[in-house]
Parts: C-alpha cells; structure tokens; sequence
C-alpha cells in the first residue's frame, strides 16, 4: 500500500541539502550548546496513557521517545544542553489552554505539537515561537502556513493525512463487507479536523457513486461510546469509519471493545487501534521524523524556511482473527494489499 511521496515528503539526500542551506545556524554534530534549550511539547494523551509511557522510555517508535532518541544523534543530550518539558492537554478546553499557558511561561526555543487542535491553540497564543507539529491535518487551510513549500511564519511540520483519505477508508471496508449498505462515521466534533468536515466530504462523495449511505456518529463523551457504536449493529448492514481524532486515540480500548460487542466492522486512521484488537486500519506510517526540524530550529534555523513534509508511506493492517470473530471472509485481493495481517 506504500504511495508515491509528494513534492513535500523529502528523501535524505533532499534533506541534507536542505540542511546544507542553512550551514550558517549549525554547530559540528555532537557538539553541545552554550546554554540549556527548552523543547516544549504538548499531547492530547493522558500523561499515564500507554502511548505517553512508551515516549517517555526513550522508545524510538513514539513521537516523545523518537524526538529523544533523534535529538541524541545530533548532539543534544537530555539535562545536559536541553531539557524537554511536557504538558498534558488531556481534561478539555480549560486543560489544553492552560498547558499552552504553562509552556509559553518557560519561554521555550520550540514547541512540538501532536495535532491540529494543540497547533492550532498554540498559534494563536505565539507567532514568535517556532512550533512544529508532529502530525496536523491541513496546515494551509487552517491558516498555520502560507503554503506548504514555504510555510513563511513561525510554523512548520508534519501532515498525517488528506482530506481525500475518507473515501479511502470507506473503499476498504466495503470491500471487507460486501454487502455494506450504510456507514457511520465516528468522531467528536471538537478534537477532529473541521469538526468532521475535513473526511466526510470524500466520505460522500465516495459513497454517492457505490450506493451506500453515509450517517454522521459524533460523540461527545466517553459515555457516548458505547451507544453510538451498538447503533449501527441493527440492520441495514452497517460498519464504521473512525476519523483521525485524538479523543478516539485517547479512547481507543472503548472504541475497540464496543465495535467487538456489537460486532460493528470499523476500519480506523492509525495502527494504535489495531494494538488494542481493532479490525483494519489505514493510514500513515508515522515515522519519527520532528527531531529532524527541532535540531534544525536549535541551531538557528527558521521555521518558516523549512517545508511541511508529507507522509512517505501509509499501510493497510488487517486482524483476520477479528474478522472471523465478525463473520467475515475477507477478499484474498485485499489482503493480498495489506502490508501486515495480524492473527
């Protein structure tokens, strides 16, 4: 399922060039700064989530853990020339602006975000720092860049997916459930690009050309999980599509464990769901790659000269278990696509 990178998703001799035009900011690599730097980062998870512990334990395949690990091959050393402060936005609004607030106090030389909504309230609150963000939906229409080649402000990053991959999602589990006759989509207004618009326009479009109808299941709450989901187990056949939404991430076991209860099909955006026993998911890889522009940044390089970068890959999981567990036989052509089939 790997997809050709676009204009912006740059190889690594591309990036050496790019790093080569800013020699003027760098030191030799391994060298140490003249004084302590603060990188700040904000998640949307709990900071006793899974996925926080795993970053905090240098792991190189979180987003924590492989900014760590990536920022130690380039010379900065944790305690020794930067310490790394971070703030959990989990808990609503009230909660994601006062970690704003906390961070911008510390006056920190960079700030990483992990999604549109934290880019989004941190943009509003600096346009001196540089903030980059990890993974963000849209970046030009949400005003952080003035394009995606020259983003010209204080912002800069990582995309982690179009708005045409909700037409995607819905291509897939149709294939997975051949007689699908409608689809929810599931999501919570306030943390998913657009409050869903961003996905459910393809969605539509998608499902106006091969006669499925399309239902809207946003959730507010964590209490909503569970009925919104129990729904769309009556007939018609229906399955699920979860957008990309860092309350469904944060909320990922009830997600998983309802759409295992009522039997609801769903496909998801990233892989964390299939670690909790999802059914498929598509997506991008989310490789590590922000140690890369915050060394840049630390070492005086603008933000606004650094492009915003695409994914290089997305994958296709499949659980075959849990498709059986679901009744269903999946295509030998799509799982001939899938880059890993769990059982």
């Amino acid at each position: 399922m790997t997809e050709r990178p676009s204009a912006f998703a740059l190889d690594r001799r591309g990036f050496i060039r790019l790093a080569g035009t800013t020699a003027a900011g760098w030191i030799a690599l391994g060298a140490t700064s003249d004084r302590m730097r603060i990188v700040a980062s904000l998640t949307g998870l709990p900071l006793d989530d899974e996925l926080t512990r795993r970053s905090m334990t240098d792991s190189p395949t979180s987003r924590l853990g492989g900014l760590i690990v990536g920022l130690r091959q380039r010379g900065w050393v944790e305690g020794v020339n930067f310490r790394l402060e971070l703030r959990s936005t989990f808990g609503g609004p009230d909660k994601l602006k006062t970690a704003v607030q906390e961070l911008l106090e510390l006056k920190p030389d960079v700030i990483l975000t992990g999604s549109t909504i934290e880019t989004a309230a941190v943009f509003a609150a600096t346009k001196t720092i540089p903030i980059v963000f990890a993974t963000a939906n849209d970046p030009v229409g949400n005003g952080f860049v003035e394009s995606l080649a020259h983003p010209g402000g204080n912002v800069t990053g990582f995309t982690n997916s179009t708005a045409e991959m909700g037409g995607k999602w819905l291509q897939l589990i149709r294939e997975a459930v051949p007689d699908l006759a409608r689809v929810g989509v599931l999501f919570n207004p306030t943390t998913t690009p657009r409050a869903g618009r961003f996905f459910l326009d393809s969605i539509e479009r998608e499902a106006a050309t091969s006669g499925v109808s399309v239902t809207p299941a946003p959730v507010n709450a964590p209490t909503d999980i569970d009925e919104t989901i129990r729904r769309f187990s009556e007939p018609p056949k229906a399955a699920l599509v979860a957008l990309v939404d860092s309350f469904l991430v944060v909320h990922r076991q009830a997600v998983v464990a309802a759409a295992a209860k009522h039997r609801v099909p769903t496909i998801y955006p990233f892989h964390y769901f299939m670690d909790a026993g999802g059914l498929m998911s598509y997506g991008p890889t989310l490789e590590v790659r922000s140690a890369d522009y915050v060394d840049l940044i630390l070492r005086g390089t603008k933000a606004g000269d650094l492009p915003v970068q695409s994914p290089r890959k997305y994958e296709l999981l499949i659980n075959r278990t849990v498709a059986r567990s679901l009744g269903l036989n999946i295509p030998f052509t799509l799982l001939a696509r899938a880059d890993e089939i769990r059982e």
